[in-house]
């Protein structure tokens, strides 16, 4: 046990026996302006060793701190995550801004920051009821146009995402990351995004890669599913290039099953895991049976509706348990970037044709030689970010902010728009346009020298494959 949180437990104590509220001051370690990066490689660290505890803060929008200030006062401790919502009823839209001012000051004092969003259909209007609204069902032929580019429900649907953009804006701007939990619980049928397997998979890549292409380079993409009997979540997932933590809610049971862990770690792969949502404390068991979750979150009202105080601090007391102040992030700026060559088809270059330095310039596949040319830093190679020639300054674009098939690959003065970023998945080697969700691709699956670049329906061949530089 830390002794940070021994003497924390020694105060709690101390201020029981004089009959004191047990609210202390603690001394949280605050968090400077950090990147997505530094949060994954913190939670990837701690990664079968410590769990960060996390409790969320339901409507109403004017109080969002509440539950957190109930562990306050039975713990002596803050949550070392804290969970907010951007809800959907008339007032607490309208009050969204006092969330965003909560998850600032949060971070500042050194927690993590998670945000779900029980949204409204697109075929409502911005704010709703939960029931008849959130908790509702549209039609198929619906959803099926809320999912088809151009439709008018699509773009109803990019118009509601465009109202969050602002706040989550802030964020960024504070230099807050964020756990951000978008379409929830999607295996599930009581809320209207949820039950329709892959189409609900790729409603949130539409979500993903339209906050992406905004700019919104601070949010951590949490995927999530509930803990149902029948099993099958990875039918809903969107792919390891849209996900960068994996999810589980436990409401079927009170904890996660070991069969429920294992799937979770099954679609996972490397990602870390965790509990999103659960009415239960963790006890010293689960702690101590799954211990690769990485965070946990304790639903509101569920806080002392099914655990006692003292099962609460049995938690938050366990050496295990990170509250806040007992969470490092790592230093750096947190995002690793990597300079040199990009290899693709036949073993030839990413190149700025003829070495070219200004706007327009044709990036192109060329026979490999060192050179200003095809030297390149991949910026968030683990995540989602600009691929920048050291040599021009210049970035990575595709031209016109193009979306189509066919649309080509340049070199352009680098400006935040969505036609400069860039994902890459490693596990399948390509370069994704999220603005576009098409891929870096070879023109005609040529690799002659000359070759120009494109963007083109991610399709898994050859001309789509690529190698970043060397770690």
């Amino acid at each position: 046990m830390s002794s940070s949180k021994v003497a924390r437990i020694g105060a709690l104590v101390t201020a029981a026996l004089l009959g004191a509220t047990a609210v202390l001051a603690g001394s949280a370690q605050a968090f400077s302006a950090s990147s997505k990066q530094q949060v994954l490689t913190y939670l990837s660290s701690i990664t079968g060793s410590s769990i960060v505890a996390g409790q969320h803060n339901k409507e109403p929008a004017s109080s969002p701190a509440q539950y957190s200030q109930i562990v306050k006062n039975v713990t002596g401790q803050r949550p070392g995550l804290w969970g907010g919502d951007l809800m959907f009823n008339p007032a607490d839209v309208a009050n969204r801004q006092r969330v965003i001012d909560q998850a600032k000051t949060e971070w500042a004092n050194g927690s993590l920051v998670a945000l779900t969003w029980h949204v409204c259909p697109p075929t409502q209007g911005s704010s709703c009821s939960f029931d008849g609204g959130v908790k509702s069902r549209i039609t198929n032929t619906q959803f099926d146009q809320v999912i088809a580019d151009g439709t008018a429900l699509n773009t109803a649907w990019k118009r509601r995402l465009d109202e969050a953009v602002p706040y989550l804006q802030q964020l960024k701007d504070a230099g807050v990351p964020v756990l951000f939990r978008p379409l929830h619980e999607m295996n599930e049928t009581w809320n209207w995004w949820g039950g329709y397997g892959a189409k609900s998979a790729k409603l949130y890549q539409i979500t993903h890669d339209y906050l992406v292409a905004k700019g919104l380079s601070n949010l951590i993409w949490v995927w999530n599913v509930q803990d149902n009997p029948a099993g099958g979540w990875s039918t809903y997932y969107p792919g390891s290039s849209y996900v960068d933590v994996v999810s589980l809610d436990a409401w079927y049971k009170s904890y996660p099953s070991s069969g429920d862990y294992q799937q979770i770690q099954s679609i996972a792969g490397s990602k870390p895991i965790a509990i999103a949502e659960m009415g239960k404390v963790p006890d010293a068991a689960l702690l101590s049976s799954q211990p690769r979750w990485s965070y946990f979150m304790i639903w509101s009202e569920q806080l002392q509706g099914s655990n006692t105080n003292a099962q609460i601090q049995a938690t938050y007391f366990s050496s295990r348990v990170l509250s806040q102040g007992e969470i490092s992030l790592p230093g750096g700026g947190g995002t690793t970037s990597l300079t040199g060559a990009i290899t693709g088809l036949g073993g030839k270059c990413v190149d700025a044709q003829a070495s070219g330095t200004t706007d327009g310039t044709a990036v192109q596949l060329y026979t490999c030689a060192t050179g200003v040319a095809q030297t390149w830093t991949v910026n968030a190679p683990a995540g989602t970010g600009t691929v920048v020639n050291p040599s021009s300054g210049k970035c990575l674009d595709v031209t016109g902010q193009g979306t189509a098939e066919g649309a080509k690959v340049q070199l352009w003065t680098c400006n935040g728009s969505g036609a400069q970023q860039w994902t890459y998945d490693g596990s399948a080697g390509t370069f994704r346009n999220p603005a576009s969700g098409k891929c870096l691709d070879a023109t005609g699956q040529s690799s002659v020298d000359g070759t120009r670049l494109q963007i083109w329906t991610c399709n898994g061949q050859s001309n789509q494959r690529w190698t970043p530089p060397a770690a």
